[in-house]
């Protein structure tokens, strides 16, 4: 299974709690974890593997920012969240298709069906986080297609073959440049507007569960809680502000990151 994460250092020790939580529930199964940086030092990578059991591997994909000259970039979104949008251009040639996580999740079950979903002719699968009425605001402001999902980028099957044929990188940066004053969320406002019509819907309770969704009453409909949570959802996402790490953490899914925290890698 190839995994993919971009980070910089500010987020390693939270990567290491995923990707404990990723082993955990992949006990058999060989893990490719690349990881894409620009900045990531041999004490990090260390690190890293230190939440590995040792037939685990890692791979240090660095890359070059100069293509990012004047992309839009904040302290909450570094110039690393674009280099997802890039993968199939840097991975492995024999790398056909990738499973991208944020640092910032917990893996709470097998991962496999997810992995080997059929993409058909797609690009990416992915879950969205907003209801009709911001996925049509979204669509207005990006210029999206009609149909077209407002995904979250934290979890994305990628079809890196298909990518790397028909990818244009070229667009990319031109859509960036062209409409940077437009991008709110940069990673995902790309991926949604330029490839919204050749993404997978997910289901985000089960592969993209937040404490946001948590609190929608489509949730409180279907009698998702925590303990349905802890049943039923794959992956957890610690998006947005609201991190359990932190003293200023208010929620309901934090002892779901500190059991992860708190698993100890097989040597």
């Amino acid at each position: 299974m190839n995994i993919l994460v971009t980070l910089n250092s500010g987020y390693v020790d939270i990567l290491c709690v995923m990707l404990k939580s990723l082993v955990h529930c992949h006990p058999g199964t060989e893990l490719e974890i690349y990881v894409m940086n620009s900045s990531l030092d041999r004490q990090d990578f260390e690190k890293i593997n230190s939440s590995l059991p040792a037939r685990r591997r890692t791979h240090d994909i660095k890359i070059c920012d100069d293509m990012l000259a004047g992309a839009p970039i904040t302290d909450r979104y570094p110039k690393e969240m674009y280099y997802r949008i890039f993968a199939a251009r840097f991975l492995p040639q024999h790398v056909q298709r990738v499973l991208y996580l944020d640092p910032d999740i917990v893996v709470l079950k097998d991962l496999t069906s997810l992995y080997n979903i059929d993409f058909g002719d797609n690009y990416f699968a992915a879950a969205s986080h907003v209801g009709r009425f911001l996925t049509n605001i979204n669509a207005m402001r990006l210029q999206m297609e009609e149909g077209s999902p407002y995904i979250n980028s934290g979890v994305m099957m990628m079809n890196i073959q298909l990518l790397r044929q028909q990818q244009s990188t070229e667009e990319v940066i031109d859509y960036i440049q062209k409409n940077k004053m437009r991008l709110v969320l940069p990673d995902q406002d790309i991926i949604s507007a330029l490839y919204g019509d050749r993404i997978i819907d997910l289901n985000p309770f089960i592969y993209n569960m937040s404490e946001r969704l948590l609190m929608l009453p489509s949730a409180i409909e279907k009698g998702i809680n925590r303990a349905w949570i802890k049943n039923n959802s794959a992956i957890v996402h610690f998006c947005g502000r609201n991190k359990p790490w932190k003293a200023s953490y208010i929620g309901v899914l934090g002892d779901i990151f500190r059991q992860a925290k708190a698993l100890t890698p097989e040597k």
